[in-house]
């Protein structure tokens, strides 16, 4: 693909918004004319599945994304036969038309697919970047505008639930985590249009609930969150009750924990 028609692709895609933090998009750009795999690691709802996007927006390649989960297969990747009419035809999987066609593939929390089923990432991320597709006796050559990139939550990370050495060793990586208080802001403010001060609000409370991470919640409140209690607000929502929709009862079950989190959302919001 030529610059002039790398740019007239740009000019009819839509770029999803991202906040850059630090130097990731110049990264993940060298990735990719460099042909090397990317592994990105980040808390749930940190930005990971949104840089990606844009970033394949701005690359201007076509993005295939997978989430993983217990049962997801080799086949659920590569591809499996099916039989219909009579007869039997291969269908290729996600990974199989991201190599076959040029693309990113991405796999969102990969660590979540069993263990076996990664090993046939293994000769996509170094030298070789082949696809073996053993049912149909091809051997697919990844084209230079082939990326793999995946992602997982180190907080998940357990002797059971992890990347096997062998494996993370095969990507480069970029760490993720929440932006900075004045950066949060503005991407609350870009993603919903609420007014700054209440989005400096909003930051603000979250941050008093990360700081409970590890001991009354699991997981700390995300981004993701703030801009669904933001977005519940700039709707009519009344505050409150939006971050307690939004901000407390997705972070836990337990109730006397949701009690105290309410208090500082009324504490906060003047109630």
């Amino acid at each position: 693909m030529n610059d002039r028609t790398a740019a007239g692709l740009l000019a009819k895609i839509v770029i999803p918004f991202y906040q850059p933090v630090g130097n990731e998009c110049t990264l993940f750009e060298y990735a990719f004319h460099n042909r090397l795999p990317l592994l990105i690691k980040g808390p749930t709802g940190c930005g990971k599945t949104r840089f990606v996007a844009h970033m394949a927006a701005r690359l201007a390649r076509p993005l295939i994304t997978v989430a993983c989960h217990d049962d997801l297969t080799a086949a659920d990747l590569v591809g499996r036969h099916l039989i219909g009419d009579g007869q039997t035809i291969w269908s290729d999987g996600p990974l199989t038309r991201a190599v076959r066609e040029g693309g990113i593939c991405y796999l969102d929390e990969v660590v979540e697919a069993r263990k076996d089923t990664t090993v046939v990432l293994h000769p996509l991320t170094d030298d070789r970047r082949i696809l073996p597709i053993e049912r149909t006796g091809e051997e697919l050559h990844a084209p230079d505008d082939f990326m793999l990139v995946v992602s997982y939550n180190p907080g998940y990370q357990n002797l059971l639930k992890s990347l096997k050495p062998s494996t993370r060793q095969r990507f480069i990586a970029i760490s993720f985590n929440f932006p900075p208080a004045e950066l949060e802001q503005q991407i609350i403010v870009t993603e919903t249009g609420i007014d700054s001060l209440l989005a400096q609000r909003l930051v603000s409370l979250v941050g008093h609930f990360r700081q409970l991470k590890d001991h009354d919640l699991e997981e700390a409140a995300s981004t993701r969150l703030l801009v669904y209690a933001a977005t519940l607000i700039k709707a009519g929502c009344d505050p409150v009750t939006a971050c307690e929709a939004a901000l407390i009862e997705p972070l836990t079950d337990d109730a006397d924990t949701a009690t105290a989190l309410l208090e500082v959302v009324k504490a906060t919001f003047g109630r």
